[in-house]
C-alpha cells in the first residue's frame, strides 16, 4: 500500500552550502509534522547524505540521474566542493538540464501515491525552472533560500539590473534601483563574477534567465529571523508580490552532521576545554573558499601577534587544489606552526572542523568568517560576534547588514585578492575580543540577537508561526487552487539598531 501521508518534495542545488540547510529543513519538517519527505539529489550527493540521516528517519532519498561528463565537467562532479570556482557556473548550467528528468520523477511520485499530488515542492534559489514544472503539475511550489533576506535581495537586484555597469570611472559607489533601503554599495563589495559581469557573460545569462522564474512560485521560505531581516524580506514581498515565510534559523543538529574525523573532534574539544572562557578566536572560510598565499601569510602573522588563542581551519591557498594536503612549511611564516603549537596559542585543523561544537563552546569568543549565511546563523545562535571576510556570492552583503545595521560584526577584508596588513587584522581582532567600547557593543548586540533567535523558535515564536502559515497556504492551494499572501503587521516587527 502506498504511504498516504502528504508528501513534501525538496531539491537543493548541488553544493554543501545549499544541501545542508535543505537537509536541516527536511529534518525539521519530519520532527514537527507528520508529512512524508522526499529529498532529491544526484547519486553522489545522496550517497553522502545517508551518513547524516538518523537511523529511524522516514525521509526518502531519491536519486536524479546526472552525468557531469555530458556537460564538460570532470567525471563524478556532482557538488561545487569538487570543482574550482571557475566551473561552478557550468554546474549551474548543467543543473538546469534536470528540468525534464525532475518532472518525470514527480510524475512517478504522483503515480506511486495513487494519483495524489505532493503537498508542495520546495526548490532551490538556483532552480527557478522548478516553479513552472510545479505549475504544470498543479503542485504548490516555494523557493527555499538558505541565504538571508537582505543578502539575497542585494544579490537578486544586482544580477537583474547590473547597476554598477553604468557608474562613472571616478565613482566607486552605486545604488540599487529597486532596493534603496540597502543604501549605497561599493564596487569592492561585489564578488568577482558580479563585478566583471556585462550582461553577456555566463553568470549574467544564467541568473537573468532563471531568477525571474521565481514569479511563478507560490512564495519564498527564508532561513532567517524576521526581527533582524525585515528589510530584505520586504524587498521580495514588494518586488515579487509574493508571500515570504521567515522560518529560521533552521540548523542541522550536531548529531546529523557528517563527521570526517572523530579524532579531530576530540582534539578540538580537549584544546578548547583547556582555555579560559571567551578567549578563543575561531577562523574558517567555509568548505568552498580559501585565500591567497600572501593573505595567508599576513593572517598568520596577525593571529600570532594578537596574542589571542585561536583555532584555524586551513586549506591550501588559491592556485592549489583546495582538497590537497596543507603544507605549513611553504604557506605559513617560518616556524609558525611549531611556535603556536609549543605555546599552545593556536590549533591548526586541516580542511574540516566541528564548527557548531566550536561555536557553542564556552571558550569561543569570536568567529573570523566568510559570513556565509549558515555560518552566520550558527554563530549568532550562540551569541558569538563575527569578524567578516566575505569571499563570494551574497556574503559581501551579509557583512554589510551585520556590520552596518545589526552591529554584530567588524569587517576585516573583502575578497580573495585584496591586500591586507597583519597589523590591521590584529587590531580588528583586538577590537572584537577586548573590553574596549566597540568590543563590548558588538558582544552585547550578538547576545541580543541570540535571544531574538531563541524567541523566534519558541512555540509561539515568529519563525514557528511562519512555518505553520506556509503549510496552511500549501494546503489551501492544493484544496482550492488559490494562494494565500502572508501579511505581517509592521507594529509587530522588532529591529536591531
Amino acid at each position: 500500500m502506498p504511504d498516504k501521508r502528504e508528501n513534501v518534495v525538496v531539491f537543493p542545488f548541488m553544493a554543501q552550502g545549499h544541501i545542508i540547510p535543505f537537509l536541516a529543513l527536511a529534518l525539521h519538517i519530519e520532527r514537527t509534522t507528520n508529512y512524508k519527505i522526499t529529498f532529491i539529489n544526484t547519486p553522489l550527493n545522496i550517497s553522502k547524505l545517508r551518513s547524516s540521516l538518523p537511523p529511524a528517519t522516514s525521509i526518502h532519498l531519491l536519486e536524479i540521474p546526472f552525468n557531469s561528463s555530458d556537460y564538460g565537467l570532470p567525471p563524478n562532479t556532482e557538488n561545487c566542493d569538487a570543482v574550482p570556482y571557475s566551473l561552478v557556473v557550468r554546474l549551474l548550467e548543467a543543473s538546469a538540464s534536470l528540468r525534464p528528468v525532475f518532472k518525470r520523477l514527480v510524475e512517478g511520485i504522483i503515480e506511486e501515491q495513487g494519483g495524489e499530488r505532493p503537498l508542495c515542492i520546495i526548490g532551490d534559489i538556483f532552480f527557478g525552472w522548478m516553479a513552472s514544472v510545479a505549475e504544470e503539475l498543479g503542485v504548490f511550489h516555494a523557493v527555499f533560500s538558505g541565504a538571508g533576506g537582505f543578502g539575497l535581495a542585494c544579490y537578486y537586484s544586482i544580477w537583474l539590473n547590473l547597476p554598477h555597469i553604468e557608474i562613472k570611472d571616478d565613482d566607486d559607489h552605486f545604488s540599487l534601483p529597486d532596493f534603496h533601503e540597502a543604501s549605497e554599495i561599493e564596487l569592492s563589495q561585489l564578488p568577482l563574477t558580479m563585478s566583471e559581469a556585462n550582461g553577456r557573460d555566463s553568470w549574467s545569462v544564467f541568473h537573468r534567465k532563471y531568477l525571474p522564474e521565481w514569479t511563478k512560485s507560490s512564495g519564498i521560505l527564508f532561513n532567517t529571523v524576521e526581527g533582524f531581516d525585515r528589510t530584505g524580506l520586504s524587498y521580495f514581498e514588494r518586488n515579487l508580490n509574493k508571500p515570504v515565510w521567515p522560518v529560521g534559523p533552521i540548523l542541522l543538529p550536531i548529531e546529523n552532521r557528517a563527521r570526517t574525523s572523530k579524532e579531530g573532534e576530540l582534539i578540538c574539544k580537549d584544546w578548547l576545554d583547556s582555555k579560559p572562557e571567551t578567549s578563543v578566536l575561531f577562523v574558517s572560510f567555509g568548505s568552498m573558499n580559501t585565500i591567497s598565499s600572501s593573505q595567508m601569510m599576513e593572517l598568520a602573522k596577525a593571529l600570532e601577534s594578537s596574542n589571542k588563542n585561536f583555532i584555524w581551519v586551513v586549506r591550501p591557498p588559491i592556485g592549489f587544489d583546495i582538497n590537497s594536503d596543507f603544507k605549513a612549511d611553504e604557506w605559513l611564516p617560518k616556524g609558525f606552526k611549531k611556535r603556536i603549537t609549543e605555546s599552545k596559542q593556536g590549533l591548526l585543523v586541516h580542511k574540516w572542523a566541528p564548527q557548531l561544537d566550536i561555536l557553542s563552546h564556552k571558550s569561543t569568543s569570536a568567529f573570523l568568517s566568510h559570513c556565509g549565511w549558515n555560518s552566520v546563523l550558527e554563530s549568532l545562535s550562540h551569541g558569538v560576534p563575527l569578524l567578516g571576510w566575505p569571499m563570494a556570492a551574497e556574503q559581501f552583503f551579509n557583512v554589510k547588514l551585520l556590520a552596518e545595521t545589526i552591529g554584530v560584526c567588524v569587517e576585516v577584508a573583502r575578497g580573495k585578492s585584496c591586500d591586507i596588513k597583519h597589523e590591521d587584522v590584529a587590531a580588528k581582532i583586538e577590537t572584537v575580543m577586548s573590553d574596549c567600547e566597540k568590543g563590548k557593543e558588538v558582544k552585547k548586540k550578538a547576545c541580543e540577537v541570540r535571544e531574538m533567535i531563541r524567541n523566534a523558535m519558541t512555540e509561539n515564536g515568529s519563525s514557528v508561526k511562519a512555518m505553520d502559515e506556509f503549510f496552511e497556504a500549501a494546503k489551501k492551494t492544493m484544496r482550492s487552487g488559490t494562494g494565500s499572501k502572508r501579511h505581517v503587521p509592521e507594529s509587530n516587527v522588532t529591529v536591531v539598531n
